[in-house]
């Protein structure tokens, strides 16, 4: 596998957009376009045009990961295209927003969990950029990136946002829900909230190198919860509806802390191959 070097350095600082999330800008934070750009990579075209845009000064790239029109259900999103063509933009601090359900009660809809750690239970994906002749394990104990996380967390304490300093993630294969008896497995596991992008899209990044941070919007409660008949299942229209509810106060949380972050300093995320490979 052949890691870009970026002819010219377009962002440094890469944001994924979730589940209802297709566009950087919206009337309540509206940014700068500098340029769209249409790329291609060795494993094909990512998800859509990236949009190269100006947040506090810096310069963003913005791709929305199931495209605009939301055309690539969560087992078909292009990950290592959409993680490549970062990478080859420059990229090194990656914002990872994604539409989440609850597995516990605590966790409302409408809520932000700033995810560290990852279970994957995902069946059919592409986990790897390498695939050989260099074999190569990457460091993955903590998934998400410490640095990111922290900025994440004293940035949704400063805005008083409804949130949580961290969860477990549990991926699933999609595009369909769960059924109860999975999730039922799921809470009683501990497990926190439930997903269908996270994986590969996290591994990719740490093996490209890159500082990668989950942020979890909670729009329901998954198929409900056991002892609470209130709470109904999901459907994909209830979880659109939530997010686009709550979608300014995640780009006000992502903006605020794109206002912080320095996309220069140096990270163990950014030196995740150094002793990665069979020498």
């Amino acid at each position: 596998m052949i890691v870009p070097t970026p002819k010219e350095v377009k962002a440094k600082i890469g944001v994924f957009g979730g589940t209802g999330f297709y566009q950087l800008s919206s009337k309540a934070s509206p940014v700068k376009v500098i340029e769209e750009v249409e790329m291609d990579t060795p494993y094909g075209p990512p998800s859509d045009r990236i949009t190269i845009a100006e947040v506090h000064g810096k310069r963003v790239a913005f791709l929305p990961r199931h495209g605009r029109d939301h055309r690539y259900p969560p087992h078909k999103v292009p990950y290592r295209a959409n993680i490549w063509a970062f990478k080859a933009l420059g990229v090194r601090k990656v914002l990872a927003p994604c539409a989440s359900g609850s597995l516990q009660p605590f966790i409302h809809p409408g809520h932000i969990v700033i995810l560290d750690q990852l279970v994957d239970f995902t069946k059919s994906r592409t986990y790897t950029f390498y695939d050989g002749p260099i074999t190569t394990h990457i460091s993955f104990a903590d998934p998400y990136c410490p640095k990111l996380r922290k900025l994440l967390i004293e940035t949704a304490e400063e805005l008083n946002l409804d949130f949580h300093p961290k969860g477990t993630v549990v991926v699933i294969e999609g595009p369909r829900f769960s059924t109860k008896a999975e999730s039922k497995f799921y809470t009683m596991a501990g497990f926190d909230v439930i997903n269908m992008t996270q994986s590969p899209e996290a591994v990719l990044a740490r093996e490209m190198e890159m500082c990668y941070a989950g942020i979890a919007l909670i729009t329901d409660w998954d198929v409900g919860l056991e002892g609470h008949p209130e709470i109904t299942p999901v459907t994909h229209e209830l979880a659109v509806k939530i997010f686009k509810e709550n979608q300014d106060k995640l780009r006000k949380l992502i903006f605020e802390t794109i206002k912080k972050l320095d996309p220069d300093e140096d990270c163990e995320c950014n030196n995740a191959l150094r002793d990665a490979r069979l020498k």
